[in-house]
C-alpha cells in the first residue's frame, strides 16, 4: 500500500543551499525512495526571490519526480507551514559587512521568533524542526521558545556539517575511507568553537588517536580546521558552503529518521556534558522509535571539558544576548 504524502517547509528555498537542496529531498534521498511529498516553498516576499523561487519549482518540474505531488510556493510563513510534518528552517539573514554579532543575533531572532509561532500555530502535531540558519543554535533556541503545543525536543539544529567535515579529515589524515571512522561528535556551536571529539573517535573500530599518532596535529591542526572550514571555502570559492550544506541537512533529517542512527545534533542541552541550561549544543543523540536521546555517558578528560567550556561560553553569551526575545 503507498504511504501517504508527508508535508515538508523549506524556508530560503531559493538561496544556494535551497537550491542545492531541494532536488535532493524531492528525490527521495532524505525520506527515502517510498516516501511521497508535498514541499512548501518560502522565500522573503519580495519580487526578486518569488521570482527566482518560481524559477527553481519549474526545474522541480522540469525533473518528473515520481515523489513530488505538489509545491506551494508563497512568502507567507503561516501559508508555508500549514499541516507540514518537517520545517527545514535554511533561511536566515546573513552578517553584512561592519555588522556587530550582537545586532546578527537580534536581527535573526526577529525572524525565528516569527517562524517559530507560526510553526507551533500551524504546522502538524508531528512536525519536527531542523534549523541550518546561522548562528543556528541560538535560533533554534529562540524557535523553540515560542512553542506552546509542540515539544522542544521536536528542535534540533544542525552540527552534522561539522561532523561530515571532521570525519572527512581524520580519514584523509589515516588514509582510509570515509566509512572507516566513526563516533566523532561534535559538542557546542556550529562555530569556529566547537569541539569535534577525536577522544572517542574511531578508526576501523579502533582508538582514532592511536591510529593517527600524532596527538599534537590533532589538538592544532585538525580541531582548527574543522571549526574554520567553513570561512576556509569562503575563502577559496567567494562564496558559503552550500551543497555540503544541504548534503549534511539530508543526512541530519535521514539520520533523524532511520531508528538506531547515532549522530551530532544540537539539542536542548538540559545541562549535559557541563552546558548550560537552556542552550541549544550539539553532542552525540541515538534515534528512536518515537524521537531522539541524547547519549550522555562518554567521560570527557581534561582537554575535551576545556574545549566545552569555550564553546559553551559563547553560547551562553548569545543566550545573554537575546535572552529578552525569549518567551
Amino acid at each position: 500500500m503507498a504511504k501517504s504524502p508527508i508535508r515538508v517547509a523549506v524556508t530560503g528555498a531559493a538561496g544556494n543551499i535551497g537550491y542545492a537542496l531541494l532536488f535532493r529531498i524531492a528525490s527521495g534521498q532524505m525520506f527515502g525512495a517510498d516516501q511521497p511529498l508535498i514541499l512548501q516553498l518560502l522565500e522573503i516576499p519580495v519580487e526578486g526571490p518569488q521570482k527566482a523561487l518560481k524559477g527553481v519549482a519549474m526545474e522541480l518540474d522540469d525533473c518528473a519526480f515520481p515523489l513530488l505531488q505538489s509545491m506551494v510556493l508563497t512568502g507567507d510563513a503561516d501559508t508555508a507551514f500549514m499541516d507540514v510534518n518537517w520545517a527545514l528552517l535554511v533561511g536566515s539573514k546573513p552578517r553584512g559587512p561592519g555588522m556587530e554579532r550582537a545586532d546578527l543575533l537580534k536581527d535573526n531572532g526577529k525572524i525565528f521568533i516569527a517562524q517559530g509561532q507560526s510553526i507551533d500555530k500551524v504546522a502538524a502535531d508531528d512536525c519536527r524542526v531542523a534549523v541550518v540558519g546561522n548562528p543556528c543554535n541560538t535560533n533554534v533556541m529562540i524557535a523553540a521558545s515560542q512553542a506552546k503545543r509542540l515539544p522542544k525536543d521536536r528542535f534540533t539544529a544542525m552540527v552534522r556539517l561539522d561532523e561530515n567535515r571532521g570525519r572527512a579529515q581524520l580519514a584523509r589524515k589515516a588514509g582510509v575511507s570515509i566509512d572507516a571512522v566513526s563516533d566523532l561528535f561534535i559538542y557546542g556551536n556550529h562555530s569556529p568553537t566547537m569541539f569535534a571529539d577525536f577522544t572517542h573517535a574511531k578508526i576501523n573500530g579502533k582508538d582514532a588517536a592511536a591510529v593517527i599518532g600524532d596527538e599534537a596535529w590533532l589538538k592544532t591542526d585538525f580541531l582548527p580546521a574543522v571549526g574554520k572550514r567553513g570561512g576556509a571555502i569562503i575563502e577559496a570559492r567567494g562564496v558559503s558552503s552550500a551543497a555540503s550544506a544541504a548534503n549534511a541537512l539530508v543526512d541530519h533529517v535521514r539520520s533523524l529518521v532511520t531508528p538506531g542512527a547515532v549522530h551530532s545534533v544540537a539539542v536542548n542541552s538540559e545541562g549535559r556534558y557541563g552546558f548550560a541550561e537552556g542552550v541549544w549544543a550539539g553532542m552525540p543523540v541515538r534515534t528512536t522509535a518515537t524521537g531522539h536521546e541524547v547519549i550522555a555517558t562518554y567521560e570527557m578528560d581534561d582537554f575535551a571539558k576545556s574545549k566545552i567550556a569555550l564553546t559553551n561560553d559563547e553560547l551562553v553569551g548569545e543566550r545573554d544576548t537575546v535572552k529578552d526575545m525569549l518567551s
